[in-house]
C-alpha cells in the first residue's frame, strides 16, 4: 500500500498536488485523468523528490502529456 511507503506529510502533500494540478484542468476530475497524474507524482516521490513544487510540477507534466496525447 502507499501509505507504508510515504510519511504523513509526503502523503499530505502528493494529494494537494493532485488535488491542485486537476482542480482547474479540463477533465480534471475524471478518475483516468487523476490515475495517470497521481502515478507521476508517485513516482516523483518514490524517487525522493518529495516538497509540494516537485510534485506539483510532476503532476503539472503528467497532465500535460495526457493532453497531448489526446
Amino acid at each position: 500500500m502507499i501509505e507504508e511507503r510515504f510519511d504523513s506529510r509526503t502523503l499530505a502533500a502528493m494529494n494537494f498536488a493532485l488535488d491542485c494540478v486537476c482542480a482547474d484542468a479540463l477533465h480534471g476530475e475524471e478518475h483516468a485523468t487523476r490515475k495517470y497524474v497521481a502515478r507521476y507524482i508517485i513516482k516523483c516521490a518514490k524517487s525522493g523528490r518529495t516538497t509540494l513544487p516537485e510534485l506539483t510540477e510532476a503532476g503539472q507534466q503528467a497532465l500535460a502529456k495526457a493532453i497531448a496525447a489526446a
